[in-house]
């Protein structure tokens, strides 16, 4: 089927009143076709859209008025959509949520892809994200696809061949740029903290976010690197070239970085592109227990909203709004503890709205790592380490790596609840 020109492709007659449309997230999203779901709305009727992280203006609350929107957190321009309260969550683990698209538990009507070609075969491959989208046009009724040549050619992530789009549609645009966002010294700061608990030949997971970015800036020195990780962005291009990532020591994919979603700009497009030493693999493996479990000395790099004194991780809720996703978090926390030699780390600055709120709290709003899970608190104060420790010690470990002034605050909390507890 050959491609058809934007300019000839009414998206209004393949998507109905009362639809349910998902599209790739990140980099992935095929900004012809979301930019023309949008200017069309009126023509379709009510419909609704399901979001990843999604750093687009196409859904942004002035432009998404009338469309019902869901997510699986409040990334990127979603987090304007739940400050506006218009964001519906679907509070899953990122491998459930991708199974649940895989079995056909969640659905949509439509699917939108961007789609990558093959330099040598011309095949089409996913490109950017090898996620629950592509799981999703399995059930969907309509496939439509963009096909887009600025997007890369990246390994193991052939378009399925028991998918077949409805309509192939040429690029009006380029992929979606999403650049490194910035550190700050207290990022830098938690940073060195961080790398002090990873060795060389370490293979390493990443959240999204400064925090993450902080800890990737700060391993430029290291050495037999490797990447496992959701998703991935620029920073993987310095840390190759600086020598530091090599996945020469990876019990698992050796000798190639493996991410299932790109966040990056033009400069991880062309490394990615036809690169043997790059895999964008699925979900199943990305996320899964037994692949992670697998990988020896698996280090998890992962941030938060707050910590409560037994540990819980709170990385979803702020002031009773969705700031943030349960994602993947707990399912690499849960690999990497699994994992022999595996380090879980949550790190997380110890105060916010400039110093007037602590981060470590007496109790959290919203628990999505479990106390049971937790491994190691980081913040610029110092690292907790909670495994084998007792709910007192826990809180006693905590307390320490909270900002000087909320300490005596803390202790008080902490008696109180001794208090609750035996009394």
């Amino acid at each position: 089927m050959k491609p058809v020109s934007a300019d000839n492709f009414d998206i209004a007659a393949q998507v109905r009143a009362g639809d349910r449309v998902i599209f790739g997230q990140a980099s992935a999203e095929p900004l012809t076709l979301t930019r023309a779901l949008v200017a069309q709305k009126a023509e379709i009727g009510p419909f609704s859209v399901f979001l990843g992280a999604c750093y687009s203006d196409c859904f942004a609350p002035d432009t998404a008025e009338g469309i019902a929107v869901s997510a699986y957190g409040a990334v990127g321009v979603a987090g304007q959509l739940a400050k506006a309260g218009r964001l519906d969550v679907l509070p899953l683990h990122y491998s459930a949520l991708n199974r649940a698209y895989a079995e056909g538990t969640l659905k949509a009507d439509v699917v939108l892809l961007q789609l990558s070609v093959d330099p040598k075969s011309g095949r089409y491959g996913l490109g950017f994200s090898n996620d629950y989208a592509v799981l999703a046009a399995r059930h969907a009724r309509t496939v439509i696809a963009e096909v887009n040549p600025a997007a890369p050619w990246t390994h193991d992530a052939e378009l399925p061949s028991d998918i077949v789009p409805d309509v192939l549609v040429e690029a009006d645009y380029p992929p979606l740029d999403i650049p490194q966002p910035p550190i700050d010294e207290t990022s830098r700061t938690i940073a060195r903290h961080v790398v002090e608990m990873i060795p060389d030949g370490t293979t390493l997971q990443f959240g999204v976010g400064s925090l993450p970015e902080a800890v990737m800036a700060a391993l430029s020195g290291h050495r037999d690197l490797g990447i496992h990780s959701g998703s991935m962005g620029d920073r993987l291009v310095d840390l190759v070239e600086c020598g530091a990532v090599t996945n020469a020591r990876k019990s698992l994919d050796a000798g190639r970085s493996v991410a299932g979603v790109l966040l990056g700009t033009k400069r991880l497009r062309d490394f990615v592109h036809d690169n043997r030493d790059f895999s964008l693999r699925p979900a199943t493996h990305t996320h899964g227990q037994d692949v992670l479990a697998r990988q020896r000395g698996f280090v998890a790099v992962n941030s938060a909203i707050e910590v409560d004194l037994t540990g819980q991780v709170n990385a979803e809720m702020a002031n009773g709004r969705y700031v943030g996703a349960v994602g993947g978090q707990v399912d690499f926390v849960r690999g990497a503890n699994a994992a022999e030699g595996g380090r879980a780390i949550i790190a997380l600055p110890a105060t916010a709205k400039g110093g007037t709120l602590s981060r470590i709290v007496a109790s959290v709003s919203s628990v999505t790592t479990p106390r049971s899970d937790v491994d190691a608190i980081v913040t610029e104060y110092g690292v907790a380490g909670l495994r084998g420790c007792t709910l007192d010690e826990r809180a006693k470990r905590l307390i320490a790596i909270a900002a000087p002034q909320f300490r005596e605050a803390l202790s008080r909390a902490l008696y109180d609840q001794q208090r609750g507890t035996y009394d």
